[in-house]
């Protein structure tokens, strides 16, 4: 395994997948690429503390009208996120829509050999009513998934 895909969404956990999956692509010297996948515009919006020593945003220097701000938001999120892991070769990507669509495209796109990825504790009526992007992504996989589980406080 040669280059892991590591998934990670703009919440506090992401910072437990991200290390997780790049100690694993560290003991394999594998390449790294975290993956983000851009959905709802509001949802980077929510104010969480500090994590992967990305601050959030000043809210009233963006414009969340504006796809193209929103898309700066999150390249700056996923730049911040990758000089955390203290590795100037790990690559980000960008990806919009679907996650789970758009986990399992770029793992095509970028030959990935191995995708990691937490599992966010739902309740079993959010699970029943529109899955998860976990359980959608190892339905359609064509490559290993390493799971990163995560339970809420």
């Amino acid at each position: 395994m040669k280059r892991i895909l590591i998934a990670i969404d703009y919440h506090p956990v992401s910072e437990k997948v991200a290390e997780a999956g790049y100690k694993l692509a560290k003991q394999l010297d594998a390449r790294v690429c975290l993956l983000h996948v851009m959905a709802n515009v509001s949802y980077y919006g929510i104010d969480y503390p500090t994590f992967m020593g990305y601050s959030g945003y000043d809210e009233m220097a963006v414009n969340l009208d504006i796809a193209q701000e929103m898309r700066s938001v999150v390249e700056d999120f996923l730049e911040t996120a990758a000089k955390h892991l203290n590795d100037e070769s790990a690559e980000t990507h960008l990806a919009e829509g679907d996650a789970a669509t758009a986990i399992l495209e770029y793992s095509k796109t970028w030959n990935a050999d191995l995708v990691v990825m937490g599992t966010h504790s739902h309740s079993v009526f959010e699970k029943l009513l529109m899955g998860t992007v976990a359980s959608n992504v190892l339905e359609k996989t064509e490559v290993p998934v390493f799971m990163v589980p995560i339970k809420k406080d």
